[in-house]
């Protein structure tokens, strides 16, 4: 007997991202511009590690970095936005979307490059939600992380946030000289609305203490919403 998928209903594609900035409680996305350049670069100043899985940097001048954050400012795929943190106002980190399918309904996060003072903080969390809380409500199907298989940390941003496990393609890309195995992970229109529950829950003020630190953990109010976990954070 044939088989079939669901029916998409009554679906219609999304637009491409046009937004210039995402508002939430501890991070602003801005539009990546040569504005962002110079607080950029100081934030990355020795931290060349933070572009280790990054197919460039790190940069030897100021001056080329800001060259290159002119040259990707007005690319709409990658869609680039610098991360600031509302607390200090500072800006730390840049992360965007990429192989943005609208036919398909299919959308990436990636290039994410957060200076050490972002990194593991609520405010770099907050800001791949609100990617991925715009993705779902301008009515996306399939949100898509993708890393290289080596690069850990990453590995376990995505599972926290509730990113589905779906493998590991082997040599899928090459950069640096060095040969990349890509681990896959995602979450669809179908997982979001336990996705949203559980991020509107991890957010709320009466979730963290005096000191800014979560009571209930994220990676605990995702977990359910997982369909498959990734092996190599169990060992």
């Amino acid at each position: 007997m044939k088989q079939f998928g669901a029916p998409l209903g009554d679906w219609n594609a999304p637009a491409a991202p046009e937004f210039t900035e995402l508002q939430g409680r501890f991070a602003t996305l801005e539009r990546l511009d040569t504005r962002h350049a110079h607080e950029l670069y100081r934030a990355y100043s020795g931290a060349d590690e933070v572009f280790d899985y990054l197919p460039y940097g790190p940069f030897s001048s100021e001056s080329g970095y800001i060259r290159w954050v002119g040259e990707r400012a007005t690319q709409t795929d990658p869609y680039l936005l610098a991360v600031r943190d509302i607390a200090t106002d500072m800006v730390g980190g840049v992360m965007g979307l990429l192989r943005i399918d609208t036919a398909g309904g299919v959308v990436e996060l990636g290039h994410i490059n957060l200076a050490p003072s972002l990194q593991g903080t609520t405010t770099a969390s907050e800001a791949m939600i609100l990617l991925i809380t715009w993705a779902f409500s301008s009515g996306y199907r399939r949100f898509e992380w993708k890393c290289d298989a080596l690069n850990l940390p990453s590995r376990r941003a995505a599972q926290r946030l509730g990113l589905s496990y779906e493998g590991v393609f082997r040599q899928a890309a090459h950069y640096k000289g060095r040969n990349r195995d890509t681990a896959w992970f995602a979450a669809t229109d179908q997982d979001w609305s336990a996705l949203q529950v559980a991020y509107e829950a991890w957010l709320r003020p009466e979730n963290f203490d005096d000191a800014g630190q979560q009571i209930e953990r994220l990676s605990d109010l995702t977990r359910l919403v997982r369909v498959s976990s990734d092996p190599a954070l169990a060992r």
